[in-house]
């Protein structure tokens, strides 16, 4: 059975219009009241990375939130808002993105994602997870990702939203027990989402961000909204209106491999009629050779990306140093130094630089794999 995933056209933030457009967004798929009963406590879970700017595309834009909200509120539900940011407490954060606001004045409940439950994960490969309680004690999780580019992962959608249902330090323990393997902690990821289930994912895709997301990317009209059941069918539309591979987004790569990517049925408006002229994707951050480990490890300077600091723009304010997963950074002397030899390639610095100075060098072989693959 396919899964249905309903795309529409929409130019802009504008309240009036908003609330409109996601119940049409909603019909092919039976109305918010397919998804929420009378009484029914339900999380909305926005992307809230950090505390910037509503035009800056880092987070769930405020008004489309703001129409979630009503159109839960009239089919009856409870409705709470909250998300673990990357930078910054989710209050703060939520604060300068417009979305506390938005929470206040519609009368819906601020979740703080200050507490964590340890789950079994059912006999994924992750025996146990830690989620928010706010997440894991809702009876509907509506999913409100922003579609952006992601440095580690290719692209940052349904899926990769979920992992904000991890709070706050724990990330970190995670990119370290996934390392430099990005296919383990796409994984990981896909094992998130799974538990999690949202019953329902809405994309803000009216601007999203290309280039070096998902952080320190560039605005980029797109103009469009997306909304499933499936997380993975999700993605899969968000590509094909970006036109990007699905194998450079590596969850989609990763759940092809393991044959659970579902079919996807899109309704209402076809993902490459609203695909933006131009997109920039963000850089491959490595290329596999299938070479053996002996070989891999001397080479990996040069089969993979890894930050850089551009002296211009860095502040020194010291946020990289601060949530680095590994500790591979710190500043001497006036300058921002990454050990590249301890380094795991997850672009944590980058996502989380609030002033946009950590770029992506690509290895050698990396920048000449893609000259040859036309990329």
């Amino acid at each position: 059975m396919k899964e249905r995933v309903s795309l529409l056209a929409v130019p802009g933030y504008e309240r009036s219009a908003m609330e409109d457009a996601l119940s049409r967004l909603l019909a092919p798929l039976g109305g918010m009241g397919a998804f929420v009963r009378p009484g029914q406590k339900v999380l909305l879970k926005p992307n809230m990375l950090a505390g910037k700017a509503p035009e800056k595309a880092v987070t769930t834009h405020p008004e489309l939130v703001r129409g979630v909200i009503r159109l839960v509120q009239e089919a009856g539900g409870i409705v709470s808002v909250g998300d673990s940011p990357g930078l910054g407490s989710p209050r703060h954060v939520a604060g300068r993105s417009g979305i506390l606001d938005v929470i206040e004045e519609t009368g819906a409940r601020f979740a703080p994602f200050d507490e964590s439950v340890r789950i079994r994960s059912g006999g994924g490969t992750f025996q146990e997870l830690e989620l928010a309680r706010d997440v894991l004690e809702a009876d509907v999780v509506i999913n409100l990702p922003k579609l952006k580019t992601h440095q580690m992962m290719g692209m940052t959608c349904a899926v990769k939203n979920l992992f904000g249902a991890v709070v706050g330090m724990r990330k970190i323990r995670l990119h370290l027990q996934a390392g430099t393997d990005k296919a383990f902690f796409a994984l990981m990821l896909l094992e998130i989402a799974e538990r999690v289930r949202p019953a329902l994912s809405i994309v803000d895709a009216v601007v999203g961000m290309e280039g070096n997301g998902p952080g320190s990317g560039d605005p980029v009209q797109i103009g469009a909204l997306l909304a499933g059941t499936d997380p993975l069918a999700v993605d899969i539309a968000a590509t094909e209106l970006l036109g990007l591979r699905p194998d450079a987004v590596w969850t989609l790569k990763v759940a092809r491999e393991r044959r659970e990517l579902p079919e996807v049925e899109s309704v209402g408006a076809e993902p490459k009629a609203l695909r933006p002229r131009s997109f920039r994707p963000a850089k491959s951050t490595d290329v596999n050779f299938g070479l053996p480990p002996i070989l891999k490890n001397p080479l990996r300077r040069h089969l993979t990306a890894m930050p850089e600091a551009d002296p211009e723009r860095c502040e020194l304010c010291g946020l990289c140093v601060k949530h680095c997963p590994p500790q591979a950074m710190q500043i001497d002397r006036g300058h921002l130094l990454i050990d590249t030899r301890r380094c795991i390639g997850c672009f944590c610095c980058q996502e989380l630089c609030p002033h946009g100075a950590i770029l992506t060098r690509q290895g050698l072989l990396l920048r000449l794999a893609r000259f040859l693959g036309g990329r």
